[in-house]
């Protein structure tokens, strides 16, 4: 199957899942996505060929491992989606945007913008909640969502290069959870730190 077999609705869904998946899992997807044509699992666009290079697979591997174990860490964990905040969304609109390359300038663009915005979404949904959780003492649900994480990548991208439709329904879901996630647990943030300032502030800040 070569890469000109891909029809447009596989180039829709797959520039889709990179912005999403990106804003998660930014290394985990230049690493599947890599391994995935280089082993001839499946055919990427001449955009995405770039990732199937042993040094790119080198580097993304490696900062897959190194990602891999800070998720799983409490506090760690919220650091390194700060630092990536300015990583992960303009990672997601170059994948998203190298779907369809140069030879389609429009839908190139189109695909950038939107994956950007997926990448946004899918890591403040991320961010908020693993901030949230933080405040449990307990490490069993950061621990059992970074695996969630961990999992979603690959399936999402899976889903969107043999069954778009599926992928499609699947990414409206998430969209939806996030985008709810993340209104309650800001506010749910936001009242823990106005009682944490009003318990440890000084009087003249209290009042």
């Amino acid at each position: 199957m070569s890469p000109d077999a891909l029809d447009t609705n596989h180039l829709i869904a797959l520039a889709a899942a990179l912005g999403w998946a990106s804003g998660l899992r930014l290394y985990a997807v230049v690493f599947f996505t890599g391994l995935a044509g280089a082993m001839g699992w499946v055919p990427l666009p001449a955009g995405l060929q770039i990732l199937q290079h042993p040094l790119v697979l080198a580097a993304a591997g490696l900062m897959l491992a190194v990602e891999f174990f800070a998720d799983k860490i409490p506090g760690l964990d919220s650091l390194w989606d700060g630092l990536h905040t300015f990583v992960r969304i303009p990672a997601g609109m170059a994948l998203a945007a190298a779907v369809f390359g140069g030879d389609q300038a429009v839908w190139a663009t189109i695909a950038g913008l939107a994956g950007g915005t997926l990448a946004a979404t899918s890591h403040v949904a991320k961010a908020t909640t693993r901030a949230a959780v933080n405040t449990s003492p307990e490490p069993f649900s950061n621990l059992a969502l970074s695996l969630a994480g961990d999992a979603a990548v690959p399936t999402m991208l899976w889903l969107a290069f043999t069954q778009p439709l599926w992928f499609a329904a699947a990414l409206v879901l998430a969209l939806v959870i996030s985008v709810v996630l993340t209104v309650l647990l800001w506010k749910f943030l936001k009242t823990l730190v106005r009682g944490l300032r009003a318990r440890f502030g000084s009087p003249a800040a209290a009042a």
